[in-house]
């Protein structure tokens, strides 16, 4: 497609929120060794994707102006480059383009190793949504919370922090694959969508219980998947089983703090820290799930690209329900 150009958003500075992104026409990237070309069916933003903009990771990211964002796409397979064996041009695929980005354009180029065929069960928008908010949920829940998604294991409790959220609303439904029992906060208009997912008892995090975290039945935490900000380990703490972890999807400072003061002092109780990293398998798994119907992308709101700004004023705000979604 050498010559070509295609409609994308970028920006050239950080900061700006939404009002910074630039809608331009950009000659179509070409992949290189192991990549792929696709035409993108569907993006997803995660709060990485403007934190990255508000320079939050930066001198690190984004490598280089101008920068188009988001990570997590669908879409077909256009053309392939040199090496790449397992897909073809007209795949359907799903993948996670890293936080080099790209996906907020009608075309993009992702790594073969980070890219699924997409079962034709499962839908462009979906699929783009498991990248790391499913991933993010999965990971903690098995590989740091040590959880098996089956019924026939012994019960654990767990509770999950912001559950209305991208992260949350899928970590509600793995956990609930296995023999658990949930807790889950979030807002109290969402409290009955937070139930339908499967958690067992919901808090308003605004009411003194749910801001104290205590299971209205009484339920020590073995495993908290803490998708939200700002609650302090000793809010934590007693609210625990002996061995029980607190998983952090989005650290700062103060976690990293408390793990070592854990470390330092033996404790069993234990605040975890977690970078996220979606793989193929991960992907692999929950597109499996959600092809047999075990696992929902609840789809909070879709926006053309030509919408952008709309869609990441919606996820900056933070009060989405699930994922907002951009379709060029």
């Amino acid at each position: 497609m050498a010559g070509k150009m295609m409609q994308a958003v970028w920006y050239t500075c950080y900061g700006g929120g939404a009002a910074g992104l630039k809608h331009v026409e950009t000659p179509v990237p070409a992949p290189g060794n192991g990549e792929i070309l696709l035409k993108v069916e569907a993006a997803s933003i995660n709060p990485v994707d403007w934190k990255i903009q508000k320079g939050m990771m930066r001198p690190i990211l984004p490598r280089k102006f101008p920068y188009i964002p988001l990570g997590d796409v669908a879409g077909e397979v256009v053309e392939v480059g040199v090496g790449v064996k397992n897909f073809k041009a007209g795949d359907k695929i799903i993948t996670n383009l890293g936080l080099a980005g790209g996906g907020m354009a009608e075309y993009a180029v992702a790594k073969e190793t980070s890219t699924i065929q997409r079962p034709s069960e499962v839908s462009a928008a979906d699929g783009a949504c498991l990248g790391i908010a499913a991933c993010t949920a999965l990971q903690s829940l098995t590989t740091v919370g040590g959880l098996k998604l089956d019924k026939n294991e012994p019960r654990s409790n767990v509770l999950v922090t912001a559950a209305s959220g991208g992260v949350g609303h899928y970590a509600v439904q793995l956990a609930k694959l296995g023999n658990t029992h949930v807790t889950a906060t979030c807002g109290a208009r969402n409290i009955e969508f937070v139930k339908s997912l499967g958690a067992d008892e919901v808090l308003d995090y605004k009411t003194p219980e749910g801001a104290a975290l205590k299971s209205p039945s009484g339920q020590k935490y073995d495993v908290v998947v803490h998708c939200a900000t700002g609650i302090p380990w000793s809010t934590f703490e007693p609210n625990l089983a002996p061995t029980g972890k607190v998983i952090d999807i989005t650290p700062g400072p103060s976690a990293f703090w408390t793990l070592a003061v854990n470390t330092i002092t033996f404790s069993k109780k234990k605040l975890q820290p977690l970078l996220a990293t979606p793989t193929a398998e991960r992907l692999e798994c929950l597109a499996k799930l959600v092809k047999e119907g075990k696992l929902k992308t609840v789809i909070d709101s879709s926006y053309p690209l030509s919408k952008a700004e709309e869609a990441w004023a919606k996820s900056i705000e933070g009060h989405a329900t699930g994922k907002v979604v951009v379709e060029p």
